[in-house]
């Protein structure tokens, strides 16, 4: 993962997300990306806009940029990143772009030049909607994302937890982050009872795991009444695990929507970042 795409706001969210990318380019010289898109102002039918209307949004957009940017920057100082075009330190280094167009549909297209997506949970509120954006990521970009919650814990990547449910999804999700899985401590591939689809079990996927040097080991958790979701998190807790891996929308994204499920309550509440590929 030696390219990161991270949308970003003038917030300490957004700054703890610096951080957490920041300790996965260093090791590898890599890029990291801040993006920030400039939006057109939403026009209802039958509106008509004066001109002054959307030279005072743009002038908006592009004063929350400009401190954004500078954010940025000041974040780059605090963790020693050069600030320039990619390639030309040989070390880690950080750049800004600038985009406009609609958050989600830019976060989509443009993540697919990048090996990983970052976004922070809750980060520009009420500017953004880091749902629609995580979820654009997701669907569009056709890699993976990083889920990083407002606060960030001692360390990253060391006790990481794998949920399995044997689908597609978890599979891909595993084969994305194979380079962090190289370098943890402790790998715990959780399953739930009765959670999945057919194929592979969590001894099954301990096992190739370690044959490729992960130092990996599994179990199988009861529920007790908890939902799987729920699940996955109690047993992070216990284990102590700074990072989980999940496979996104194993069920459909529109049952999901109606019905909840295991992504988005983890979304929602997962306390340690959490990397999800559809």
């Amino acid at each position: 993962m030696k390219t990161i795409l991270l949308p970003f706001f003038d917030d300490e969210v957004s700054q703890h997300a610096f951080e957490l990318s920041a300790q996965i380019i260093r090791p590898v010289n890599g890029h990291l990306e801040g993006l920030f898109v400039l939006r057109r102002p939403p026009i209802v039918d039958g509106d008509v806009l004066s001109e002054s209307h959307f030279a005072q949004f743009d002038e908006e957009c592009q004063r929350v940029a400009t401190q954004a940017h500078t954010r940025f920057d000041a974040c780059a100082v605090a963790q020693g990143l050069a600030v320039e075009a990619v390639g030309t330190t040989g070390g880690p280094a950080v750049g800004w772009r600038e985009i406009d167009g609609v958050e989600g549909q830019v976060v989509g297209s443009h993540g697919r030049l990048f090996d990983l997506i970052v976004v922070g949970r809750d980060f520009g509120r009420p500017w953004l909607d880091w749902r629609v954006m995580i979820e654009s990521a997701l669907f569009e970009s056709g890699r993976p994302v990083l889920l990083t919650p407002t606060t960030l814990g001692k360390t990253f990547g060391e006790n990481v937890v794998i949920a399995w449910n044997s689908s597609t999804e978890s599979a891909r999700t595993v084969a994305y982050a194979m380079p962090l899985l190289m370098r943890a401590r402790t790998v715990t591939v959780v399953s739930v009872e009765g959670w999945g689809v057919p194929g592979p079990g969590g001894e099954e996927l301990a096992t190739y795991l370690r044959r490729a040097g992960v130092p990996a080991t599994a179990h199988t958790v009861e529920p007790k009444g908890r939902s799987p979701a729920v699940s996955i998190l109690d047993e992070c807790t216990r284990i102590g695990a700074d990072l989980l891996l999940k496979g996104a929308y194993t069920q459909s994204r529109l049952r999901q929507l109606i019905f909840g499920g295991a992504t988005r309550h983890i979304l929602a509440h997962a306390q340690i970042p959490v990397i999800l590929a559809n």
